[in-house]
């Protein structure tokens, strides 16, 4: 008699055992992460632990380099993916019909095997007062001298850093698109409107773009927590004021004081806050009804 694997472990015991497995190994860390930084900003944990206080939460919420860089990593976060969506909006539109095929469409994966310590080296050289655009309009005669071209890197308006992150996520969120434009037979709708009496652009903001924009989002959310909570890219090519929030958190880290390491983990634990708040706003619809 034959005796195989599933008879001992049915589906419904295999399911749960792998949603185990997954949560070991996925969400467990990252809680447990979140609880050490949350205990040690509390002073229960690590060198400075005196007991349970809430002196370390008052000393940095009463400073405004947390709300400082808190809404400047936000805003650039909005801005990168408001500037990504809406190019790759119209370039995923445009080129649709030869997106999916031939040496184009492998060219769009180069970006993605991209660090962001590169992309940001790329960057300097591109967007530097004497980088590749400063002399290109040099030659051109729009600027007397390739220092006189805008100032686009170590700007305090985080321009550079919404550059270069935008410039990565252009073609993965082409792909999306196209992709997304095919399974969600966003063409049959199109089709059906134009029966109806719909014009060009009333199909564009009526059919298309909310098809899209509601599938991707998301992927978009993701983009979003990415931005906000990056760290290479900002620290190559942005200002020293103001600062992203992981810029912030590291350098209260490394500093030799002591005493500023518990608000570095502050730090941790209100970025970690707000990314699993809009991870969670983003998918719940994809979640069980239970857990929802």
């Amino acid at each position: 008699m034959r005796i195989s694997a599933r008879s001992f472990f049915p589906e419904p015991a295999r399911r749960r055992l792998w949603l185990a497995l997954f949560a070991g190994l996925a969400v467990v860390p990252p809680l447990l992460g979140l609880g050490y930084a949350l205990a040690y900003s509390l002073g229960l944990v690590g060198a400075l632990a005196h007991g349970f206080t809430g002196e370390h939460w008052a000393k940095l919420l009463r400073t405004s380099d947390v709300t400082r860089a808190l809404a400047f990593s936000l805003a650039v976060a909005a801005v990168t993916v408001l500037l990504a969506t809406t190019l790759a909006l119209c370039l995923s539109l445009a080129l649709r019909r030869t997106l999916g095929r031939g040496l184009g469409a492998t060219a769009l994966f180069v970006p993605l095997a991209l660090p962001g310590v590169v992309a940001a080296l790329i960057g300097f050289q591109f967007l530097g007062g004497a980088g590749v655009l400063g002399r290109f309009a040099w030659n051109l005669g729009w600027i007397a001298s390739p220092q006189d071209f805008p100032a686009l890197i170590f700007d305090r308006h985080g321009l550079g850093i919404v550059i270069a992150h935008a410039a990565l996520a252009v073609p993965l969120l082409m792909l999306l698109f196209a992709r997304l434009h095919a399974n969600e037979r966003i063409d049959e709708f199109s089709a059906l409107a134009r029966t109806l009496g719909a014009n060009r652009l009333a199909v564009l903001r009526r059919v298309t773009l909310p098809l899209l924009l509601r599938r991707a989002a998301p992927s978009l959310s993701l983009l979003f927590a990415g931005v906000f909570g990056a760290y290479e890219i900002p620290l190559l090519l942005g200002a020293q004021r103001p600062e992203m929030v992981s810029i912030l958190a590291r350098r209260k880290f490394a500093l030799f004081d002591l005493h500023q390491r518990p608000e570095a983990f502050l730090v941790a634990v209100i970025y970690a806050t707000i990314v699993l708040t809009l991870v969670f706003l983003a998918f719940r619809k994809q979640l069980p009804a239970h857990v929802t």
